[in-house]
């Protein structure tokens, strides 16, 4: 049973497969990478282009944008690229430092791509529910990327002491090995709560809580007056 260094997951390779069919699987993979990478590179590419040249617009939702764009397009180049790389090389050519930092970079800027959301999130949170404490705060933007990032390097940093350089089937590879199934599976819970059950969470919770806020202000506020505006104006002089 081999286990996939580049993924948490495992794959489990079959001795019996034919040659045919792991090279057409390596094809079909080659390609789907590819395409994810030009994707990836040249949308967000686009984005940040259209955000510099439009300096004279700037607002926190721009800085957010940017923010989320430079995390996706850092996984583009460090994350999907390495990967295109590894596979083309097969055994791992950069030593065991370079295993480890990389390995920490790729998770982190996955983890910064989902935080950046969070704190765009909050956010937007902070300015439906607080609108008279939250004009001119752009100290507290900056605080809330800053800490999507620093919270991703946290949850990032067991990536140096998981991974490390090992000779697998003759060749070798940047590896993770965690031994027995149980420890495995504690790995892959803590990676779906912190990647994906919290920030999705957090991210619910404030546009349920958005939504609910803009409901009841519209309610206070109930219907136009029927003879007020140029409706009213115009149904009154229809009737006259």
């Amino acid at each position: 049973m081999a286990v996939s260094s580049s993924s948490p997951v495992m794959h489990i390779y079959a001795p019996d497969e034919s040659k045919q069919s792991d090279k057409c699987r390596t094809t079909e993979q080659f390609a789907v990478l590819w395409i994810l990478f030009v994707v990836i590179v040249l949308g967000n590419t686009a984005v940040l282009v259209t955000l510099f040249l439009n300096k004279n617009r700037k607002s926190r939702m721009n800085f957010f944008i940017k923010q989320l764009a430079i995390a996706d397009l850092s996984v583009g180049l460090l994350s999907v690229l390495t990967d295109i790389v590894q596979r083309i090389t097969i055994s791992w050519l950069a030593g065991n430092v370079a295993c480890k930092l990389i390995r920490f970079i790729q998770v982190w800027v996955t983890y910064a791509s989902t935080y950046v959301l969070v704190a765009l999130s909050i956010d937007r949170y902070d300015a439906i529910t607080h609108p008279m404490n939250f004009s001119g705060c752009w100290k507290r933007a900056r605080r809330l990327v800053a800490a999507a990032w620093g919270f991703s390097a946290v949850f990032s940093s067991p990536m140096f002491y998981l991974y490390e350089e090992r000779t697998i089937q003759d060749q070798l590879q940047c590896w993770i090995d965690l031994g027995d199934p149980f420890r495995w599976q504690v790995y892959m819970c803590w990676v779906a709560a912190s990647l994906f059950v919290i920030p999705a969470f957090i991210i619910s919770a404030c546009y349920v809580i958005i939504i609910r806020t803009i409901w009841s202000k519209g309610s206070m506020l109930g219907p136009a007056p029927v003879g007020t505006g140029a409706n009213g104006a115009k149904r009154k002089y229809m009737a006259v």
